[in-house]
Order: structure tokens, then sequence, then C-alpha cells
């Protein structure tokens, strides 16, 4: 399950879920360590530890889900190595940014939120949207390919009738042949010499 490859469309909803399920990961450590009101109205620093390590411990968790994902991905597609583990040390380091952001953010205050942090997340989307759009090596979705079209069941009844047809069709070609290869009748009797009148003229 975990090591086979997956093509784009499974890449893709692989990919949604695990940010759906981090996003709603982070809200819930949120409400089981400290409370968003007691986010909001915390002071920076210590009392936000808690916080910051269940969120580190469950985006690093999340962040070994994606590599496996984009991993599987790139053995579908052939690609390059280190367009793999840049997404995957990029995504590490962003989780640790992640982390120590909760500790220094002010939100009464929109400018303390770094903004170093939306450029990582770009470069990131960026690695991500090449490994999703790498084109796969021929023959490497055989496996999805015989799951989606039955290709040993039997055939349906047009494709019968056609192929019986061709098969009645098939011999009718050397018959006629061997037809016309028949040498052309000969006259019953002794055949008349060759010549000109009369015999002896």
């Amino acid at each position: 399950m975990f090591t086979s490859n997956i093509g784009r469309p499974r890449f893709f909803f692989y990919s949604l879920s695990l940010f759906i399920a981090e996003a709603d990961a982070i809200v819930l450590c949120v409400a089981v360590t400290i409370g968003f009101a007691g986010l909001i109205n915390s002071m920076l620093g210590p009392s936000r530890q808690g916080l910051a390590g269940a969120a580190l411990v469950v985006s690093l968790i999340f962040v070994a889900l994606r590599g496996n994902i984009a991993w599987r991905r790139s053995q579908d597609a052939n690609g390059h190595k280190w367009i793999l583990w840049s997404y995957i040390v990029f995504s590490g380091i962003y989780a640790f940014l992640q982390a120590g952001t909760l500790l220094v953010i002010d939100f009464g205050n929109p400018e303390s939120a770094p903004g170093g942090l939306n450029l990582l997340g770009l470069a990131i989307f960026g690695l991500w949207c090449t490994i999703l759009w790498a084109k796969p090596v021929a023959g490497s979705n055989i496996n999805e390919l015989t799951a989606v079209f039955d290709f040993e069941g039997s055939l349906p009844a047009p494709a019968r009738g056609l192929k019986a047809a061709a098969t009645s069709a098939a011999p009718a070609e050397p018959r006629a042949t061997a037809q016309t290869a028949r040498p052309a009748p000969q006259p019953f009797g002794r055949p008349r010499p060759a010549g000109f009148g009369k015999r002896g003229v």
C-alpha cells in the first residue's frame, strides 16, 4: 500500500486529503492544549511551548506521509531525485518554522507574521506541482489500467459476431484460388492434328 506507484489523480487527491487532515490536526492541537481564547490572549514565548511542541510533532508526521506519496509519484514518473528530496527537506523546515511561529506571532499585530514562511510555502508548492505534472514512465500504470478495464472478461455480443464473420470469411480466398488453378477441360477422343484443309493436302 505504501510502496506502490501512484499516478497524477491519486497524488493530487492524496495531497489534498493530507492538507485538510493536517489543518484539522493543528486546530485540534490548539483546542486540546490552550484553547483558541487562550492562544489569542496568551503571552508570547513559554506559555505557548506545549502548543508549539504538539504542532511540531503533528506536522512532522504529515511531512513523512507527504514524503511517502511524493516518493511513490516520483517512482511512477521516474522523476529527478533532487526535486523529491528538496520537497521533503523544505517541508520539514516549514514544519519547524511553523511551530516556531506559534511562539512569536502576535494576533493583534498582523505584521508580526514572518514573510519568509510564505516564500518557503510557495517554493514547496512549486516543487509539488513539478512532481504532480511529471510525465509517467511508459508501462508504469499497467496495474491501474487493468484494474479499471477488464481485459479478461468475455467479448460482448457484437464483438463475437464480428469475430465469427471474420473467421468464416478468412478461408474463402484460398478456395477461390484453388478453383482458378484447375486446368481447362479437354474434349473427348483423340485430338485433331494441326494443319489446313483435309488430310494430305
